[in-house]
């Protein structure tokens, strides 16, 4: 079985980032969007279960942080499928912030977000960093190709009650292919109604099924969001690291 524990990773969006897998399971996810870098859905599903143990994320976290301490700037639950999905995702946020006492970071696609019981799991994060692709159901369904009971008015329903119910920092992750790259404007109008904190632009730029979008294009996304607090994949740079298990990231961030 995989580690529940890897990196840490160079991201753009958070720095020097620790990996918390709380599914180690490849790939279990409610989505399977056309972009993933772990390629196709191999369980698509909405069935919350536990998949990692608290006993294991305590174990095997204690061992990396002895080689790691210092060396990381968050810990971000986020790796072979999506976080929502554990139903122990509170438990595991708790075990990171007694382990580390850095600030800890869930990424998410949202599905689940309109469960009262996911939220209250969230809530527990200090930044929560919310997946929104697209600006409605049809794009939805051709770029997140979702379970088919998910539909995307409740997940923007979850997200504008997190919104309302979350202390910690709340961002929107929006990643730009060719699908969605000219609908830009009505995307802005929907992260007006969710009001995030920040607003993250991305484009797949690590290896991806699809093409990602150059600089060029990027920078016109960038002047729909202008007067909005946002940042932008190719404004920020990567910061150096040094990952202590190469193989266990690669499972969850293949070159």
């Amino acid at each position: 079985m995989l580690k529940a524990v890897y990196g840490p990773v160079p991201s753009w969006r958070l720095g020097r980032s620790l990996g918390i897998d709380p599914i180690c399971k490849r790939k279990v996810c409610s989505f399977d969007c056309v972009y993933c870098q772990l390629g196709r859905t191999t369980e698509k599903t909405v069935e919350r279960r536990v998949f990692v143990e608290g006993r294991k994320l305590r174990e095997d976290l204690k061992d990396i942080w002895r080689k790691v301490k210092g060396k990381a700037d968050v810990v971000t639950l986020s790796g072979t499928g999506e976080p929502e999905l554990a139903e122990n995702l509170g438990k595991l946020i708790d075990i990171a912030k007694e382990i580390t006492g850095l600030k800890v970071v869930v990424l998410t696609n949202s599905s689940l977000m309109d469960n009262l019981e996911v939220r209250r799991n969230l809530a527990k994060a200090d930044m929560v960093v919310a997946k929104l692709d697209s600006p409605n159901q049809e794009l939805f369904k051709r770029i997140n190709r979702p379970h088919p009971s998910i539909k995307f008015e409740k997940i923007l329903e979850g997200m504008r009650r997190f919104r309302s119910e979350f202390k910690g920092e709340y961002a929107l992750q929006m990643m730009f292919i060719d699908l969605n790259k000219d609908h830009a404007s009505e995307m802005r109008r929907l992260a007006e109604e969710i009001k995030p904190d920040e607003i993250q632009i991305d484009t797949p730029i690590r290896a991806s099924p699809v093409r990602s979008l150059d600089p060029k294009e990027i920078d016109e996304i960038k002047n729909v969001f202008e007067g909005m607090n946002y940042i932008s994949v190719y404004d920020r740079e990567r910061p150096r690291v040094e990952i202590i298990d190469r193989n266990e990231t690669l499972e969850r961030r293949p070159e």
